[in-house]
């Protein structure tokens, strides 16, 4: 919708396990200054009983940035929200779409949709104790149910606990017989429940999620909901969120270079082996999908995935890994 051109959600990058670390946002935001970033999933558990600043702590540069947290306890929520604001996140995010088992077990995520008063109470709690907006991320239903009434209802019940946004999976989540990776893939899109929580609830900023790859699919999307958020395709082929800043904030066309970016994340990694002794592998990993279909880029890979050189510097294993590319170039 063009009047909300500016606001960060109109694209984001969805929270994904063991993907969209601190490290991974920093890379994505080198890219993108307007999308909005989202954590990986910290459960409760991981906050009250662990290490919260090694849960917690990010780059000041990833803002705009989103917590996803994990539970269905309302007072633990509502602790582990307040602990969110205070590290400066700029929303707090209930996960009520993830449909593992480990995650079923701790009787969160997409089982959560089953019963909507607890999600009600949990999201009410956190709303009354932080000033940034908590949202729902979810799924339009729960294994074969395929009623639309499901997650109507849902989403009505839970905006009246003081949830404005709700970023929608437009996939069931099949609970049981499906790993997570299947379902993300199995059961089938049905974008058109999304279009119609949006009719339904024309109050609230509805986003959709799941199988978008291209700026025209999208644009298309964004003249009928708030927002879309894109998972695994802005993970593996990250220079598409290069254009993104231009196509959906109308902003002039980026100037940074794919070599630049890559000199960037370099710098990154010499910080952060400075201030935490950070591995520079831990961070070259999620930026392998940065020169996809260029001449060289299999070769590129290979060096930045070669534990050999772990004990060069990242700029000294950025010259080699150009070598190769500049010859077949």
């Amino acid at each position: 919708m063009d009047t909300e051109h500016t606001w960060a959600g109109r694209v984001s990058c969805a929270p994904m396990m063991d993907w969209t670390d601190r490290h991974c946002r920093y890379f994505h935001r080198l890219l993108t200054r307007r999308a909005l970033l989202y954590t990986e999933m910290v459960t409760t558990g991981a906050l009250i009983h662990g290490d919260v600043p090694r849960h917690l702590r990010f780059n000041a540069e990833e803002h705009p940035v989103a917590l996803q947290l994990g539970g269905s306890e309302a007072a633990e929520l509502a602790h582990c929200a307040k602990l969110g604001e205070a590290w400066g996140y700029d929303e707090i995010n209930l996960n009520c779409g993830c449909p593992s088992e480990r995650v079923q077990r701790g009787a969160f995520g997409a089982c959560l949709m089953n019963e909507p008063q607890l999600v009600y109470d949990c999201v009410k709690a956190m709303v009354d104790v932080v000033s940034v907006p908590v949202t729902v991320k979810h799924r339009i239903g729960i294994d074969k149910t395929e009623s639309y009434e499901f997650v109507r209802d849902f989403v009505g019940m839970v905006s009246e606990a003081g949830c404005r946004t709700f970023i929608v999976h437009a996939r069931n989540a099949w609970l049981n017989g499906l790993s997570p990776k299947q379902n993300r893939e199995v059961p089938p899109l049905r974008y058109e429940l999304v279009h119609r929580l949006k009719h339904d609830f024309p109050e609230l900023a509805i986003s959709i999620n799941g199988g978008f790859n291209d700026n025209a699919q999208m644009l298309a999307h964004l003249r009928l909901l708030d927002g879309v958020m894109i998972g695994r395709e802005a993970y593996h082929n990250p220079w598409w969120l290069a254009q993104w800043d231009e196509v959906f904030y109308r902003q002039p066309p980026s100037v940074l270079t794919r070599e630049e970016a890559e000199r960037r994340m370099c710098d990154y990694m010499v910080r952060e082996a400075a201030e935490h002794g950070t591995p520079w592998s831990n961070i070259a990993r999620h930026m392998l999908g940065l020169r996809n279909g260029l001449p060289g880029a299999r070769r590129w890979r290979q060096v930045w995935s070669d534990h050999r050189l772990k004990a060069l510097p990242p700029h000294e294993v950025m010259a080699i890994a150009h070598e190769p590319a500049a010859a077949v170039a």
